[in-house]
């Protein structure tokens, strides 16, 4: 087996972790873990209806948590793993953060930005760019997504 999967795999089962809290919580459940050199050094859920802040997604707390914990804004050598497709804003964030890479379980069809409408963390017109894999263990991140939501209805 793939060692980088096995990691990965390992990664996003953390962020699949922080996707329950959010879904205990009431929020949409979608969980980010950041690491580097093989720790985690952040950890997030998407807060947007606790906080009533519509930049509190998973990934954007995340990122913020690890530029405390670093002491930088720059997070280069970062993996960022999240269990839905980035959105603008947020694929806009982990640009910015200088992240070198994108893990990310499922695919977003409405708003994904890394690859599924847009893909700006490989869109060679910024100043920077991001190493993306998509789909790792997108079956458990979507079933999640579409428990909470068929919950909504």
């Amino acid at each position: 087996m793939n060692v980088q999967l096995e990691l990965d795999r390992s990664f996003m089962r953390e962020a699949i972790a922080e996707a329950r809290k959010a879904a205990c919580a009431g929020e949409a459940p979608v969980g980010a873990v950041i690491a580097v050199g093989g720790e985690i050094i952040a950890r997030a859920h998407n807060l947007k209806e606790s906080l009533g802040d519509p930049t509190a997604h998973a990934e954007v707390l995340a990122i913020r948590e690890a530029a405390r914990f670093l002491g930088a804004w720059r997070l280069t050598g970062a993996t960022l793993y999240v269990t839905l497709e980035p959105c603008p804003m947020c694929a806009g964030a982990i640009v910015h953060a200088r992240m070198e890479r994108l893990v990310y379980g499922a695919y977003d069809p409405k708003a994904g930005a890394a690859g599924t409408l847009f893909d700006i963390p490989r869109d060679m017109r910024l100043n920077h760019w991001v190493s993306v894999t998509g789909g790792v263990l997108a079956e458990e991140c979507a079933a999640m997504l579409a428990e909470f939501f068929a919950d909504r209805r």
